[in-house]
């Protein structure tokens, strides 16, 4: 590891305030795969291993958070705020806070494309961290600072019934109160790879009752439901 980079990750271990013993760990999950492949570093180089562990760390901090927090609310309901929590656009939104953006190495095919701004690249970065934290320093530390990134959105979302998790609402209204079986369909996808919009139906049994449009299947999805809410009478 050069200067430049070691430097560049102390500047990241006093943003976040954890200083790290092995702070390899760190520049791995600051590394995106396409800058790996890019110079044939291997898949240990890269941060995805470290996404896949840091994934379930994240979902096992907020999980715990939530069941002591809230312990008057319901497990749907609790599963709702986790979704909504640890969402990507919301992981994506810590990492540009704490200017993760601005030092993970992507390929040269993935800044030209924008990729140092995905919600996607980020989301999984502060995953990647995340693991990196509990490997080095342990599960408090990781508790510590997941928490204090997220707690405020934690404390939205518990509070705000209309958080847009619109597919759980209208999964629980169908289910509750006409029986109908949900389906979601693509119904056209265009542009590029790197930047595609979705249109989605969907419907109730084999009736078309939404359509949503979004920059991620995910997105369109939930616009989708937002709309067979609508006509369902239900928002």
């Amino acid at each position: 590891m050069d200067k430049s980079r070691k430097k560049d990750l102390k500047k990241i271990e006093k943003i976040i305030d954890i200083d790290f013993d092995d702070i390899s760990l760190l520049d791995i999950a600051l590394t995106h795969s396409s800058y790996a492949n890019q110079f044939n570093l291997g898949y240990n180089s890269h941060n995805e291993r470290l996404e896949f562990l840091g994934d379930s760390v994240l979902s096992l901090i907020v999980s715990e958070y939530l069941f002591k927090k809230f312990k008057n609310k319901h497990e749907g309901k609790l599963t709702r705020i986790r979704a909504a929590v640890v969402c990507e656009s919301s992981l994506a939104e810590v990492a540009r806070r704490l200017m993760f953006n601005e030092y993970l190495r992507i390929g040269k095919g993935e800044e030209l494309t924008g990729g140092r701004d995905k919600d996607s690249l980020l989301a999984d970065c502060c995953e990647a961290v995340i693991a990196a934290i509990y490997l080095d320093r342990g599960l408090d530390k990781a508790r510590k600072f997941v928490i204090k990134n997220l707690e405020e959105k934690i404390e939205i979302f518990s509070h705000d019934i209309n958080y847009n998790d619109y597919k759980s609402k209208l999964q629980e209204y169908v289910q509750k109160d006409i029986n109908k079986k949900i389906t979601y369909k693509v119904a056209n996808e265009y542009g590029p790879d790197h930047n595609k919009t979705f249109e989605i139906n969907v419907y109730l049994d084999n009736t078309l009752y939404g359509k949503g449009i979004g920059k991620s299947k995910k997105e369109a999805e939930q616009n989708a439901a937002k709309e067979a809410l609508k006509s369902l009478g239900v928002v």
